[in-house]
C-alpha cells in the first residue's frame, strides 16, 4: 500500500506531495536549516498526511475501483491555504491544506467541553478571544469530481487561467471548472463506433503553461497533438502533430510498444514538449513537427532484451520525466533504482542511483555505468545483474533550486546540490 505512484513539488517548492498506492497523500514541507544561507543545506520533514481516496466498488459494472493516487497537482497559491488535485482512476478530488494555531475560548452559551449552560446562570456578557495553540495542519476535501470518465484517469493538468483543468482517461479528455462539479465538458473524444477498430489510446495530456487556449496529449502510438480550444468545441481534429518516422533498421516486434509515449511535459517557458517512451527522452520545439530537436537515449542497452522484458511485463512500465527550473537539465527514471539527467547545452549525461547503500546524508552520488558488452570494468554494473523490480517511475524537480524528489518503490529520495 505504500507504494509511490506519484511526486510533486508546488510552485514555490516549499512542499512536496506523495501519492501512494493506498490512496493516501503525504506533503512535506522545506525547512532550511539556515534562514540567511538560502543555499545552505534544507530538509524536507513531513507536514500532512491524510487519507484521500478509498476502494470502491462499482455495482454496475462489478468493477473494484482501486484506491491508488495516480496523479496530484498543485494548484497556484491565492491566499494562506494551499490546493491541490489529486485523482485515483476515476475521481478527482480538491484537496484545502490549511493551518490552525489559534482556537477560540470564553463563549457565553456553552462551556469549554462543549456542554451548553444554563441560561439562568448567565449573568454576565464574555467577548470570546482567540488563544494560541499548536499548530495543526488540516486537509479537507472542498470539491468531489466524480462519473465522467468510463475509462481511468491517466493525468490531470490545471490551466493557467486558474479556473479550469482537464482530465485525460485512455479515450477522453474532459475540461472542468475548478467550481463546478456535476458536469464537465468533453474536449477530445478517440473512441471508435466500433471499438474493435481502436488502434491507439491517450496516455499523457497537459495544458501549456502560459496559453490557456492550448494543450498536448500523447497516444500509445507515439503521436502528440497540439490542439487549441479557440478552433472548435471539440479538438478532435488537431492544430499539430508531432511524430518522428520510424528508423526502418529498428523494426521490430516490440516498436509499437516501445514508441508508445508514456509522459507528456512543456517546458516551463512554453517553447518546448518533453516526452518520455520506453526506451529514449524527446525534445520537441512546439514550431517543428516533423523531428524533435533533442533525443537522448536513457538505456538503449535494454534494446537487445525487449523479448525478456516484455514477458516480465516490464515493458508496459511508464516512465515519468521532469526539466529544471530553467529548462537547461531534464531527468527521468531507470531500472535498478537508476536515474538519468542530460544536459541540453552541453550535451553531458549522468546516471545516478537511488538506494540506500550509497544515499547516506551529505554523501555524494558516484555517476554509474552499464556495461553493455567486453570486458566489465570494476566499477560497472554488467545489464545481465540490473534488478528490474527496482524502478524509478517517479521523478520531480524544484522549480527554482537544484533539489530533486526521486520514488523508489516504497522510498522517497531527496537529493541537492552539493554545497561548497
Amino acid at each position: 500500500a505504500d507504494i509511490i505512484s506519484t511526486v510533486e513539488f508546488n510552485h514555490t517548492g516549499e512542499l512536496l506531495a506523495t501519492g501512494d498506492k493506498g490512496g493516501r497523500v503525504v506533503i512535506f514541507q522545506q525547512e532550511v536549516e539556515n534562514k540567511n544561507l538560502p543555499q545552505f543545506r534544507s530538509e524536507y520533514n513531513v507536514y500532512s498526511t491524510f487519507q484521500s481516496h478509498e476502494p470502491e466498488f462499482d455495482y454496475l459494472k462489478s468493477l473494484e475501483i482501486e484506491e491508488k493516487i495516480n496523479k496530484i497537482r498543485w494548484l497556484p497559491q491565492k491566499n494562506a491555504a494551499q490546493f491541490l488535485l489529486s485523482t485515483n482512476d476515476k475521481t478527482i478530488k480538491l484537496w484545502k491544506i490549511s493551518e490552525r494555531d489559534k482556537r477560540p475560548e470564553g463563549y457565553n452559551l456553552k462551556e469549554e467541553d462543549g456542554r451548553y449552560r444554563d441560561p439562568n446562570t448567565i449573568t454576565a456578557l464574555r467577548v470570546p478571544v482567540l488563544i494560541p495553540m499548536d499548530l495543526m495542519v488540516e486537509a479537507s476535501p472542498r470539491r468531489v469530481f466524480s462519473n465522467a470518465h468510463t475509462y481511468h484517469i491517466n493525468s490531470v493538468s490545471v490551466n493557467s487561467d486558474d479556473e479550469t483543468y482537464l482530465s485525460a482517461d485512455d479515450l477522453r479528455i474532459n475540461l472542468w471548472n475548478l467550481e463546478i462539479t456535476d458536469r464537465s465538458f468533453n474536449i477530445v473524444d478517440i473512441k471508435p463506433a466500433n471499438m474493435e477498430e481502436l488502434t491507439e489510446v491517450i496516455t499523457a495530456a497537459e495544458f501549456h503553461p502560459h496559453q490557456c487556449n492550448t494543450f498536448v496529449y500523447s497516444s500509445s502510438k507515439g503521436t502528440i497533438r497540439l490542439c487549441d480550444m479557440r478552433a472548435s468545441a471539440l479538438c478532435d481534429k488537431h492544430s499539430k502533430l508531432f511524430e518522428e518516422p520510424e528508423n526502418p533498421s529498428n523494426r521490430s516486434f516490440f516498436s509499437e510498444i516501445i514508441s508508445s509515449i508514456s509522459d507528456v511535459k512543456f517546458s516551463h517557458n512554453g517553447r518546448y514538449l518533453m516526452t518520455r517512451d520506453y526506451l529514449s527522452v524527446k525534445i520537441w520545439d512546439l514550431n517543428m513537427e516533423n523531428r524533435p530537436v533533442e533525443t537522448y537515449q536513457v538505456h538503449e542497452y535494454l534494446r537487445n532484451k525487449l523479448c525478456s522484458l516484455y514477458e516480465n511485463d516490464c515493458i508496459f512500465d511508464k516512465f515519468e520525466c521532469c526539466w529544471n527550473g530553467n529548462d537547461s537539465v531534464v531527468m527521468t527514471g531507470s531500472y535498478n533504482n537508476f536515474f538519468r539527467m542530460f544536459e541540453r547545452g552541453q550535451r553531458r549525461d549522468a546516471t545516478l542511483e537511488a538506494s540506500r547503500e550509497n544515499s547516506k546524508p551529505l554523501q555524494v552520488l558516484k555517476p554509474r555505468k552499464v556495461c553493455t558488452g567486453g570486458k566489465r570494468k570494476k566499477d560497472e554494473i554488467s545489464v545481465d545483474s540490473l534488478d528490474f523490480n527496482k524502478k524509478i517511475l517517479h521523478t520531480a524537480w524544484h522549480p527554482q533550486d537544484n533539489i530533486i524528489a526521486v520514488a523508489t518503490t516504497n522510498n522517497l529520495y531527496i537529493f541537492q546540490d552539493k554545497v561548497n
